[in-house]
């Protein structure tokens, strides 16, 4: 099994659970089965609920109606998820900041554990 962690900052703040928080019912209500059904399976996930970005970096990619909502994430010792920060997509390009955003996560991440 897996354990899904949100990345805490140092000033405490958690990017991820701020994120959800703003999200509608429904699409929030997605992320929460996905988040459930990755933490009970061995399986990898990929296209369309997972995708590897880069430097070891990937996105939940989350789908409710129109709205659509992505978690970036990475593997901490193989069967920790930590969660980073997310975005609700309206264009077609990932915007580079959260990807810059979530690689700056992942080295605060691992610098502290």
């Amino acid at each position: 099994m897996r354990e899904i962690i949100f990345y805490k900052r140092e000033n405490g703040r958690v990017p991820v659970a701020e994120f959800l928080k703003e999200l509608p019912p429904k699409l929030r209500a997605k992320v929460a089965e996905l988040f459930d059904k990755v933490e009970k399976s061995d399986l990898y996930f990929n296209m369309p609920h997972s995708r590897y970005m880069e430097d070891d970096i990937y996105e939940f990619r989350i789908q409710f109606a129109s709205d659509i909502a992505r978690v970036f994430y990475f593997f901490f010792h193989k069967d920790k998820i930590i969660l980073t920060n997310g975005f609700v997509k309206k264009t077609q390009k990932t915007p580079p900041r959260e990807i810059e955003r979530a690689k700056e996560y992942k080295k605060d991440y691992e610098r502290s554990n």
